[in-house]
C-alpha cells in the first residue's frame, strides 16, 4: 500500500499565504499605505514694488510719454482730457501731455501714473480743470464744462436736457459743446430731478 504526502504540502502552501498576507501593502511608488500625500509648495509671494524715478513727461507727445514711462518701469498709466471736455485719446499719437501726476521723481513702480493731455494742435491751460464730481448730493458746477463731462457727472437716472443757448442747433457730438447756463445752480441739492443745460460750441462766447 502507498503512502500519500499530500497532507503536508497543503499545509506548507497555507502558512505562505498567510505570511504574505501579514506583510503591509505599498502603492505605487514605495509609499506606505496611509501615508499622508507630498504637501503642495507654498504660492510664490507677489514681488514687491521698487522704487523707480518717473521722468518729467510734460510737453511730450502722449504715446512717446508712454512709452518713457514704461522703459522706466511704470505701467500703470492712464490719460484724461486736460481741458476738462471728456473727450477720449483714441489716437495717443494725436495727444500731448500738459500735466502728469504724480510728477517727476522718485516713485513707486505700482503708483498710477495719470498724464492730462490736450489734442496736439491746442495748447495748455495753465491748469487742469479735472472733472465736475457730484459728490454730497448737490449739483456739481457745469459751467464751461463740455456737455459729456456734465452728463458723465450725474447719476445715470437724472434727465438731462441740453438746449443751444445761442441758434437752437442741434448739439450732437457733446464734447465739442460748453455748458454756459444750468439750473438747478451748482451747490443747490442733487435730489434726482431733471437738469437743463444751456450751451454754446467751444470756441464761442456764452450770451
Amino acid at each position: 500500500m502507498r503512502t500519500h504526502h499530500a497532507l503536508p504540502v497543503v499545509l506548507a502552501a497555507a502558512a505562505l499565504l498567510a505570511l504574505t498576507g501579514c506583510q503591509e501593502a505599498k502603492p505605487a511608488g514605495g509609499a506606505a499605505a496611509g501615508s499622508a500625500p507630498a504637501s503642495a509648495p507654498a504660492p510664490a509671494s507677489p514681488p514687491a514694488a521698487k522704487q523707480g524715478t518717473l521722468p518729467d513727461l510734460v510737453g511730450k507727445g502722449l504715446q512717446a510719454a508712454q512709452d518713457e514711462a514704461q522703459a522706466a518701469g511704470f505701467h500703470r498709466l492712464v490719460s484724461h482730457d486736460g481741458l476738462g471736455r471728456g473727450r477720449a485719446q483714441a489716437f495717443d499719437r494725436n495727444w500731448k501731455v500738459c500735466f502728469q501726476s504724480p510728477g517727476p521723481g522718485a516713485a513707486s513702480t505700482d503708483a498710477r501714473i495719470d498724464f492730462g493731455a490736450v489734442k496736439a494742435d491746442e495748447a495748455c491751460p495753465a491748469s487742469d480743470p479735472g472733472l465736475p464730481s457730484a459728490a454730497a448730493g448737490t449739483t456739481p458746477d457745469f459751467y464751461r464744462k463740455s456737455v459729456k463731462a456734465a452728463r458723465d457727472a450725474l447719476p445715470s437716472g437724472v434727465s438731462v436736457t441740453v438746449k443751444d443757448a445761442r441758434q437752437g442747433r442741434a448739439v450732437l457730438q457733446e464734447t465739442n459743446w460748453q455748458v454756459c447756463a444750468q439750473l438747478p445752480k451748482a451747490g443747490n441739492p442733487l435730489n434726482g430731478g431733471p437738469v437743463e443745460l444751456n450751451v454754446v460750441r467751444f470756441g464761442e462766447t456764452c450770451p
